[in-house]
């Protein structure tokens, strides 16, 4: 299945190379030499180190695992095709539409990008936490790099698996109860939809032995779709934000991107510009500094 040594790193530049930096949400630089994004930048986008994104394109590393096939085409925005066959280069099976896709297609985060100044992130149908703007860590908080948090169910009813965003909302639109219906609802939705799904079953299982209040609200068979509400944020640096927070739907993919706005010239909007001249300072610091993660 899988292709020659030099197969694999002639794929990785040669994406990297048609890709813009506008494209990925960084700001466009005319004295900038490169037209396609730097290693360092596929590095960081992809939450690998440089040298093993220079090992992959050298032939070095040719065997990477499913997650990091997987970020390397969200950070390359391939299309689903070239995602698969990024896949079969690596000898590795590509995803099956009968599981809940991470993948981002390319149209969906070009738009992510020219929307990076307001908080958002995406999920999977089974509410993982794919990808985040800066300003959305800045207002929830830096998610987790592993763990129960970065599956918002998990977050809700696993105990003392709280922490992050959900952590962070004081008041909601809605009752805590009936937010924690709608999610049940939501996930039982996408149960029906993904059946196969080995992470959809573990995560309804895990939850039924865990938690009596899901097991209580998954009994009661309810199907529905998680809603929108108006929240209310407590930010070390701003205090208290009141947002509306809309979940919106990508048609083929089943992927949510959560959005917080305020209206122009409210006391919110004042403070998200607050913050988000926090978040693009963490940024640069980060830019400054690539991951040192080892990618394997």
């Amino acid at each position: 299945m899988q292709g020659s040594q030099n197969d694999l790193g002639t794929l990785l530049h040669a994406w990297r190379d048609r890709l813009s930096p506008v494209d990925v949400g960084f700001p466009l630089d005319p004295s900038r030499r490169t037209a396609g994004l730097r290693r360092e930048e596929l590095a960081m986008l992809a939450g690998l180190s440089v040298d093993y994104v220079v090992r992959l394109e050298q032939g070095r590393a040719t065997r990477p695992s499913s997650q990091v096939a997987a970020s390397l085409a969200r950070a390359l925005q391939l299309s689903d095709s070239e995602r698969d066959h990024l896949f079969v280069v690596a000898g590795l099976l590509p995803p099956s539409p009968r599981e809940v896709s991470e993948h981002i297609p390319p149209g969906v985060q070009r738009l992510l990008a020219r929307l990076g100044e307001v908080p958002l992130a995406v999920f999977t149908a089974s509410w993982d936490l794919v990808t985040w703007s800066p300003l959305w860590a800045a207002l929830q908080g830096e998610p987790v790099p592993k763990g129960p948090g970065r599956n918002l169910l998990r977050a809700v009813f696993s105990e003392g698996a709280l922490d992050g965003g959900e952590q962070r909302i004081v008041v909601r639109s809605g009752s805590s109860a009936g937010f924690e219906a709608s999610l049940v609802a939501d996930l039982r939705r996408v149960h029906g939809r993904y059946p196969g799904d080995v992470g959809v079953r573990t995560l309804v299982t895990d939850l039924l032995e865990s938690s009596e209040r899901f097991r209580e609200l998954w009994e009661s068979g309810v199907v529905g779709e998680h809603q929108s509400e108006r929240k209310v944020v407590r930010t070390d640096l701003a205090g208290d934000i009141e947002l509306d927070c809309d979940v919106l739907s990508v048609a083929g993919s089943d992927l949510r991107i959560v959005v917080y706005t305020a209206a122009t010239g409210s006391e919110a909007a004042e403070k998200l510009d607050f913050l988000r001249v926090a978040a693009v300072a963490a940024v640069g610091a980060s830019y400054a500094a690539p991951p040192d993660a080892s990618g394997v």
